[in-house]
Protein backbone atom coordinates (compact mmCIF):
# COMPACT_ATOMS: atom_id res chain seq x y z
CA UNK A 1 0.00 0.00 0.00
CA UNK A 2 1.08 3.67 -1.10
CA UNK A 3 2.13 5.33 2.21
CA UNK A 4 -0.74 7.06 4.29
CA UNK A 5 -1.39 10.74 3.31
CA UNK A 6 -3.17 13.16 5.75
CA UNK A 7 -4.63 15.58 3.31
CA UNK A 8 -8.32 14.34 2.26
CA UNK A 9 -8.80 14.85 -1.52
CA UNK A 10 -11.44 17.36 -2.80
CA UNK A 11 -13.85 14.84 -4.05
CA UNK A 12 -15.41 17.27 -6.32
CA UNK A 13 -17.85 15.80 -8.75
CA UNK A 14 -18.04 16.46 -12.39
CA UNK A 15 -21.06 14.70 -14.88
CA UNK A 16 -20.93 13.72 -18.51
CA UNK A 17 -23.28 12.80 -20.18
CA UNK A 18 -24.49 11.77 -24.34
CA UNK A 19 -28.01 11.70 -25.45
CA UNK A 20 -29.14 10.18 -28.81
CA UNK A 21 -30.96 12.59 -30.94
CA UNK A 22 -34.64 11.63 -32.14
CA UNK A 23 -36.89 12.99 -34.63
CA UNK A 24 -40.02 13.96 -33.09
CA UNK A 25 -42.21 12.82 -36.00
CA UNK A 26 -40.97 9.30 -36.52
CA UNK A 27 -39.11 8.64 -33.32
CA UNK A 28 -36.25 7.25 -35.30
CA UNK A 29 -32.33 9.07 -34.78
CA UNK A 30 -32.26 12.40 -36.29
CA UNK A 31 -30.18 13.09 -39.36
CA UNK A 32 -27.17 15.74 -38.61
CA UNK A 33 -28.55 18.36 -36.02
CA UNK A 34 -28.57 21.23 -37.96
CA UNK A 35 -25.16 23.70 -37.05
CA UNK A 36 -27.82 26.44 -35.39
CA UNK A 37 -28.86 23.91 -33.36
CA UNK A 38 -25.55 23.11 -31.86
CA UNK A 39 -24.34 26.54 -32.30
CA UNK A 40 -27.34 27.55 -29.54
CA UNK A 41 -27.05 24.43 -27.17
CA UNK A 42 -23.12 25.57 -27.17
CA UNK A 43 -23.71 29.32 -26.25
CA UNK A 44 -26.65 28.61 -24.37
CA UNK A 45 -24.61 26.21 -22.08
CA UNK A 46 -21.41 28.17 -21.52
CA UNK A 47 -19.52 26.02 -23.26
CA UNK A 48 -20.73 22.77 -21.75
CA UNK A 49 -22.42 21.40 -24.90
CA UNK A 50 -21.32 19.75 -28.02
CA UNK A 51 -21.20 17.87 -30.12
CA UNK A 52 -20.49 14.14 -30.07
CA UNK A 53 -19.20 11.63 -32.44
CA UNK A 54 -21.03 10.05 -34.15
CA UNK A 55 -23.45 13.10 -35.20
CA UNK A 56 -26.59 12.46 -34.31
CA UNK A 57 -25.60 12.39 -30.07
CA UNK A 58 -25.23 15.82 -28.47
CA UNK A 59 -22.84 15.66 -24.67
CA UNK A 60 -23.28 18.02 -21.79
CA UNK A 61 -20.49 18.74 -19.07
CA UNK A 62 -21.12 20.08 -15.79
CA UNK A 63 -19.13 22.40 -14.13
CA UNK A 64 -16.41 20.59 -11.12
CA UNK A 65 -19.46 20.63 -8.26
CA UNK A 66 -18.39 20.60 -4.53
CA UNK A 67 -21.75 19.46 -3.68
CA UNK A 68 -24.50 16.83 -5.48
CA UNK A 69 -26.93 19.61 -5.21
CA UNK A 70 -24.73 21.88 -7.43
CA UNK A 71 -24.36 19.04 -9.54
CA UNK A 72 -28.25 18.55 -9.78
CA UNK A 73 -29.02 21.74 -10.60
CA UNK A 74 -26.13 22.14 -13.30
CA UNK A 75 -27.38 18.64 -14.92
CA UNK A 76 -30.95 20.12 -15.13
CA UNK A 77 -29.98 23.35 -16.42
CA UNK A 78 -27.82 21.63 -19.22
CA UNK A 79 -30.49 18.83 -20.12
CA UNK A 80 -33.06 21.67 -20.55
CA UNK A 81 -31.04 23.31 -22.90
CA UNK A 82 -30.57 20.33 -24.58
CA UNK A 83 -34.50 20.02 -24.75
CA UNK A 84 -35.42 23.22 -25.37
CA UNK A 85 -33.32 23.84 -28.05
CA UNK A 86 -33.65 20.59 -29.92
CA UNK A 87 -37.44 21.03 -30.09
CA UNK A 88 -37.08 24.00 -32.27
CA UNK A 89 -36.17 21.92 -34.64
CA UNK A 90 -38.56 18.85 -34.45
CA UNK A 91 -36.20 16.92 -32.19
CA UNK A 92 -35.52 15.49 -28.80
CA UNK A 93 -33.07 13.84 -26.96
CA UNK A 94 -33.06 10.68 -24.67
CA UNK A 95 -30.91 9.68 -22.14
CA UNK A 96 -30.53 6.17 -22.80
CA UNK A 97 -27.42 4.07 -23.72
CA UNK A 98 -29.16 2.81 -27.11
CA UNK A 99 -31.95 3.63 -29.17
CA UNK A 100 -34.55 0.81 -28.99
CA UNK A 101 -35.16 0.32 -32.96
CA UNK A 102 -32.89 2.50 -35.30
CA UNK A 103 -30.23 1.15 -37.24
CA UNK A 104 -26.75 1.55 -36.35
CA UNK A 105 -25.26 0.81 -39.68
CA UNK A 106 -27.31 3.09 -41.73
CA UNK A 107 -24.97 5.39 -43.53
CA UNK A 108 -25.33 9.42 -41.94
CA UNK A 109 -23.84 12.51 -43.99
CA UNK A 110 -21.02 14.39 -42.17
CA UNK A 111 -18.99 11.51 -40.47
CA UNK A 112 -15.99 13.31 -39.10
CA UNK A 113 -12.31 12.23 -39.75
CA UNK A 114 -12.19 10.68 -36.42
CA UNK A 115 -14.66 8.17 -37.01
CA UNK A 116 -12.75 7.16 -40.37
CA UNK A 117 -9.92 6.75 -38.23
CA UNK A 118 -11.75 4.37 -36.03
CA UNK A 119 -13.17 2.48 -38.62
CA UNK A 120 -9.77 1.84 -40.11
CA UNK A 121 -8.61 0.95 -36.06
CA UNK A 122 -11.08 -1.29 -35.23
CA UNK A 123 -12.09 -2.66 -38.74
CA UNK A 124 -15.90 -2.56 -38.37
CA UNK A 125 -18.61 -0.23 -38.79
CA UNK A 126 -17.65 2.34 -36.10
CA UNK A 127 -21.34 4.06 -36.70
CA UNK A 128 -22.43 1.00 -34.37
CA UNK A 129 -21.08 2.59 -32.03
CA UNK A 130 -24.26 5.19 -31.26
CA UNK A 131 -24.20 4.06 -27.57
CA UNK A 132 -24.48 6.55 -24.67
CA UNK A 133 -22.86 6.43 -21.13
CA UNK A 134 -22.22 8.22 -18.41
CA UNK A 135 -18.95 9.42 -17.40
CA UNK A 136 -18.51 10.79 -13.47
CA UNK A 137 -15.17 12.67 -12.33
CA UNK A 138 -14.41 12.63 -8.68
CA UNK A 139 -11.26 14.93 -7.97
CA UNK A 140 -8.36 12.95 -6.33
CA UNK A 141 -5.61 15.32 -6.74
CA UNK A 142 -2.85 12.75 -5.87
CA UNK A 143 -1.67 10.86 -8.36
CA UNK A 144 -0.13 8.05 -6.75
CA UNK A 145 -4.07 7.72 -4.71
CA UNK A 146 -5.94 8.07 -7.39
CA UNK A 147 -4.09 4.95 -8.63
CA UNK A 148 -3.91 3.15 -5.25
CA UNK A 149 -7.52 3.99 -4.97
CA UNK A 150 -8.71 2.78 -8.36
CA UNK A 151 -7.30 -1.14 -7.54
CA UNK A 152 -9.56 -1.30 -4.80
CA UNK A 153 -12.79 0.82 -6.25
CA UNK A 154 -13.08 -1.98 -9.07
CA UNK A 155 -14.78 -4.56 -7.20
CA UNK A 156 -17.70 -2.25 -7.32
CA UNK A 157 -18.37 -1.13 -10.83
CA UNK A 158 -20.78 -3.97 -11.35
CA UNK A 159 -23.21 -2.91 -8.40
CA UNK A 160 -22.89 0.87 -10.10
CA UNK A 161 -23.50 -0.44 -13.61
CA UNK A 162 -26.72 -2.77 -12.06
CA UNK A 163 -28.35 0.67 -10.90
CA UNK A 164 -27.75 2.60 -14.28
CA UNK A 165 -28.80 -0.07 -17.31
CA UNK A 166 -30.57 1.68 -20.27
CA UNK A 167 -30.23 -0.72 -22.97
CA UNK A 168 -32.42 -3.61 -23.21
CA UNK A 169 -33.06 -3.09 -26.99
CA UNK A 170 -30.93 -2.90 -30.52
CA UNK A 171 -31.91 -2.22 -33.63
CA UNK A 172 -35.31 -3.80 -33.14
CA UNK A 173 -34.94 -6.47 -31.08
CA UNK A 174 -34.92 -7.22 -26.86
CA UNK A 175 -31.82 -8.20 -27.04
CA UNK A 176 -32.04 -10.25 -23.61
CA UNK A 177 -29.22 -7.49 -21.77
CA UNK A 178 -30.01 -4.71 -19.64
CA UNK A 179 -27.07 -3.29 -21.08
CA UNK A 180 -26.20 -4.09 -24.29
CA UNK A 181 -24.25 -0.99 -24.75
CA UNK A 182 -21.05 -2.97 -23.13
CA UNK A 183 -21.20 -5.64 -25.26
CA UNK A 184 -21.08 -3.07 -28.18
CA UNK A 185 -18.36 -1.30 -26.73
CA UNK A 186 -16.30 -4.60 -26.11
CA UNK A 187 -15.03 -4.67 -30.02
CA UNK A 188 -13.06 -1.85 -28.94
CA UNK A 189 -9.97 -2.28 -27.73
CA UNK A 190 -8.58 -1.01 -24.22
CA UNK A 191 -11.95 -1.40 -23.01
CA UNK A 192 -13.50 -3.45 -19.62
CA UNK A 193 -11.50 -3.71 -16.20
CA UNK A 194 -8.69 -1.62 -15.81
CA UNK A 195 -5.09 -3.38 -15.13
CA UNK A 196 -3.74 -2.77 -11.38
CA UNK A 197 -0.95 -0.95 -10.91
CA UNK A 198 1.40 -0.52 -8.15
CA UNK A 199 2.00 3.22 -9.03
CA UNK A 200 1.44 6.13 -11.29
CA UNK A 201 4.52 5.70 -12.57
CA UNK A 202 3.72 2.46 -13.40
CA UNK A 203 0.49 3.21 -15.30
CA UNK A 204 2.36 5.89 -16.90
CA UNK A 205 5.20 3.44 -17.98
CA UNK A 206 2.66 0.94 -19.46
CA UNK A 207 0.78 3.89 -21.09
CA UNK A 208 4.20 5.43 -22.66
CA UNK A 209 4.84 2.59 -24.02
CA UNK A 210 1.50 2.14 -26.27
CA UNK A 211 1.93 6.03 -27.35
CA UNK A 212 5.96 5.39 -28.40
CA UNK A 213 4.79 2.80 -29.95
CA UNK A 214 1.99 4.12 -32.22
CA UNK A 215 -0.55 2.07 -31.10
CA UNK A 216 -2.77 5.21 -29.84
CA UNK A 217 -2.27 8.81 -29.88
CA UNK A 218 -2.71 9.72 -26.34
CA UNK A 219 -4.50 8.58 -22.88
CA UNK A 220 -8.05 9.57 -24.52
CA UNK A 221 -8.08 5.87 -26.39
CA UNK A 222 -7.74 4.31 -23.10
CA UNK A 223 -11.79 3.59 -22.69
CA UNK A 224 -11.63 1.44 -19.47
CA UNK A 225 -14.58 0.91 -17.43
CA UNK A 226 -12.71 3.54 -14.64
CA UNK A 227 -9.51 5.22 -15.89
CA UNK A 228 -7.13 8.45 -14.24
CA UNK A 229 -8.07 11.07 -16.76
CA UNK A 230 -5.75 11.95 -19.20
CA UNK A 231 -7.01 15.92 -18.49
CA UNK A 232 -7.69 16.18 -14.67
CA UNK A 233 -6.41 15.02 -11.45
CA UNK A 234 -10.02 12.94 -11.36
CA UNK A 235 -10.74 9.40 -11.54
CA UNK A 236 -12.97 9.00 -14.06
CA UNK A 237 -15.96 6.11 -14.00
CA UNK A 238 -17.12 5.20 -17.62
CA UNK A 239 -19.08 1.97 -16.74
CA UNK A 240 -22.32 3.36 -16.18
CA UNK A 241 -25.28 3.66 -19.17
CA UNK A 242 -26.61 6.86 -19.27
CA UNK A 243 -29.21 7.41 -17.15
CA UNK A 244 -32.93 8.53 -18.44
CA UNK A 245 -34.08 9.54 -14.94
CA UNK A 246 -31.91 13.00 -14.01
CA UNK A 247 -32.27 11.20 -9.92
CA UNK A 248 -30.41 8.41 -11.20
CA UNK A 249 -28.05 10.17 -12.47
CA UNK A 250 -27.18 11.83 -9.57
CA UNK A 251 -27.85 9.22 -7.31
CA UNK A 252 -25.40 7.14 -8.92
CA UNK A 253 -22.62 10.04 -9.01
CA UNK A 254 -23.32 10.53 -5.29
CA UNK A 255 -22.49 6.51 -4.55
CA UNK A 256 -19.67 7.07 -6.38
CA UNK A 257 -17.80 9.61 -4.73
CA UNK A 258 -19.30 7.94 -1.43
CA UNK A 259 -17.75 5.31 -2.51
CA UNK A 260 -13.85 6.54 -2.78
CA UNK A 261 -14.23 8.59 0.07
CA UNK A 262 -14.76 5.54 1.96
CA UNK A 263 -11.95 3.52 0.58
CA UNK A 264 -9.46 6.83 1.42
CA UNK A 265 -11.05 6.40 5.11
CA UNK A 266 -9.88 2.99 4.93
CA UNK A 267 -6.52 3.42 3.52
CA UNK A 268 -6.02 6.52 6.49
CA UNK A 269 -6.36 3.90 8.82
CA UNK A 270 -3.89 1.52 7.41
CA UNK A 271 -6.67 -0.22 6.01
CA UNK A 272 -7.22 -1.31 2.33
CA UNK A 273 -10.77 -3.06 0.18
CA UNK A 274 -9.33 -6.75 -0.65
CA UNK A 275 -7.95 -6.60 -3.98
CA UNK A 276 -9.76 -10.05 -5.95
CA UNK A 277 -8.64 -11.42 -9.00
CA UNK A 278 -10.09 -9.47 -12.25
CA UNK A 279 -11.43 -12.73 -13.01
CA UNK A 280 -13.83 -12.88 -10.36
CA UNK A 281 -14.40 -9.18 -10.74
CA UNK A 282 -15.30 -9.81 -14.20
CA UNK A 283 -18.30 -12.57 -13.31
CA UNK A 284 -20.21 -9.87 -11.67
CA UNK A 285 -19.71 -7.47 -14.48
CA UNK A 286 -21.25 -9.75 -16.45
CA UNK A 287 -23.59 -10.52 -14.38
CA UNK A 288 -24.75 -6.77 -14.09
CA UNK A 289 -24.56 -6.50 -18.54
CA UNK A 290 -27.10 -9.58 -18.56
CA UNK A 291 -29.75 -9.20 -16.04
CA UNK A 292 -28.62 -5.78 -13.95
CA UNK A 293 -29.74 -6.42 -10.86
CA UNK A 294 -32.46 -9.17 -11.26
CA UNK A 295 -30.06 -12.01 -10.54
CA UNK A 296 -27.12 -12.02 -7.65
CA UNK A 297 -23.84 -10.85 -7.85
CA UNK A 298 -20.72 -12.76 -6.15
CA UNK A 299 -20.15 -11.64 -3.00
CA UNK A 300 -16.29 -12.05 -3.47
CA UNK A 301 -15.95 -11.82 0.72
CA UNK A 302 -18.26 -14.97 1.50
CA UNK A 303 -17.86 -16.58 -1.87
CA UNK A 304 -20.99 -17.12 -2.85
CA UNK A 305 -24.32 -15.29 -4.72
CA UNK A 306 -25.84 -12.61 -2.83
CA UNK A 307 -29.17 -10.76 -3.88
CA UNK A 308 -28.53 -7.34 -5.10
CA UNK A 309 -30.76 -6.14 -2.13
CA UNK A 310 -28.44 -7.55 0.10
CA UNK A 311 -25.52 -6.18 -1.21
CA UNK A 312 -27.11 -2.92 -1.40
CA UNK A 313 -27.87 -2.57 1.73
CA UNK A 314 -24.81 -3.04 2.76
CA UNK A 315 -23.24 -0.77 0.12
CA UNK A 316 -25.12 1.95 1.48
CA UNK A 317 -24.16 1.00 5.20
CA UNK A 318 -20.85 0.69 3.89
CA UNK A 319 -20.55 4.51 2.75
CA UNK A 320 -23.25 5.94 5.53
CA UNK A 321 -20.43 8.04 7.33
CA UNK A 322 -19.41 9.33 3.55
CA UNK A 323 -22.12 10.39 2.40
CA UNK A 324 -22.93 12.24 5.76
CA UNK A 325 -19.38 14.16 5.35
CA UNK A 326 -20.25 15.13 1.20
CA UNK A 327 -23.89 15.88 2.38
CA UNK A 328 -25.24 13.54 -0.48
CA UNK A 329 -27.12 10.91 1.91
CA UNK A 330 -30.43 11.67 -0.12
CA UNK A 331 -28.80 11.14 -3.01
CA UNK A 332 -27.35 8.27 -2.33
CA UNK A 333 -30.36 6.30 -0.57
CA UNK A 334 -32.39 7.12 -3.90
CA UNK A 335 -30.74 4.01 -4.86
CA UNK A 336 -33.26 1.64 -2.82
CA UNK A 337 -35.87 3.85 -5.07
CA UNK A 338 -34.29 2.72 -8.27
CA UNK A 339 -34.26 -0.78 -6.77
CA UNK A 340 -38.24 -0.62 -5.81
CA UNK A 341 -38.75 1.17 -9.23
CA UNK A 342 -36.94 -0.59 -12.01
CA UNK A 343 -34.15 1.06 -13.54
CA UNK A 344 -34.40 2.87 -16.77
CA UNK A 345 -34.04 -0.75 -18.84
CA UNK A 346 -37.09 -2.11 -16.64
CA UNK A 347 -38.91 0.32 -17.42
CA UNK A 348 -38.36 0.47 -21.39
CA UNK A 349 -39.38 -2.83 -21.29
CA UNK A 350 -42.32 -2.55 -19.43
CA UNK A 351 -43.53 0.46 -21.70
CA UNK A 352 -42.93 -2.34 -24.38
CA UNK A 353 -44.94 -4.86 -22.96
CA UNK A 354 -47.66 -2.38 -22.10
CA UNK A 355 -48.23 -1.51 -25.82
CA UNK A 356 -48.01 -5.11 -27.17
CA UNK A 357 -51.04 -5.69 -24.17
CA UNK A 358 -53.18 -2.95 -26.24
CA UNK A 359 -52.31 -4.42 -29.73
CA UNK A 360 -49.67 -2.45 -31.00
CA UNK A 361 -47.05 -4.03 -33.52
CA UNK A 362 -43.78 -4.62 -32.80
CA UNK A 363 -42.42 -1.24 -34.35
CA UNK A 364 -45.12 0.88 -32.87
CA UNK A 365 -44.29 -0.39 -29.12
CA UNK A 366 -41.03 0.24 -29.60
CA UNK A 367 -41.97 3.76 -30.67
CA UNK A 368 -43.85 3.86 -27.39
CA UNK A 369 -40.52 3.45 -25.72
CA UNK A 370 -38.88 6.32 -27.24
CA UNK A 371 -41.76 8.76 -26.75
CA UNK A 372 -41.69 7.38 -22.91
CA UNK A 373 -37.52 7.94 -22.99
CA UNK A 374 -38.67 11.88 -24.65
CA UNK A 375 -41.01 12.12 -21.55
CA UNK A 376 -38.35 10.51 -18.89
CA UNK A 377 -35.75 12.42 -20.11
CA UNK A 378 -36.87 15.79 -19.63
CA UNK A 379 -38.90 15.21 -16.34
CA UNK A 380 -37.84 17.34 -13.33
CA UNK A 381 -34.92 19.47 -15.02
CA UNK A 382 -36.53 22.87 -14.14
CA UNK A 383 -35.98 25.78 -15.69
CA UNK A 384 -33.09 26.29 -17.84
CA UNK A 385 -30.53 29.32 -17.76
CA UNK A 386 -31.90 32.84 -19.55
Amino acid sequence: MVPVSLREPPFTVGIEEEYLLVDLDSYDLSRPPPPELLRECFERGGGQISPEFPRPQIEVATRVCRTMSEVRADLAELRAIVVEVSRKYGLAPIAAATHPFASASAPRRGESERLVQLASEIRADPRRMLICSMHVHVGIDADDLRVDLMNQYSYFLPHLLALSCSSPFWEGEETGFKSFRLTILSTLPRTGLPERFASFDDFRRQLDMLIASGLIEDTTRIWWDVRPNARYPTLETRITDCCTDIDDAVCIAALKASLLRMLFRLRQANRSWRLFPNTLLAENRWRAIRYGYDEKLLDLAKGELVSFEILLGELLELVREDAEALDCVREVEHARTILRRGTSAHLQLAACADARSRGASPREALRAVVAFLVRQTAAGIGASRA
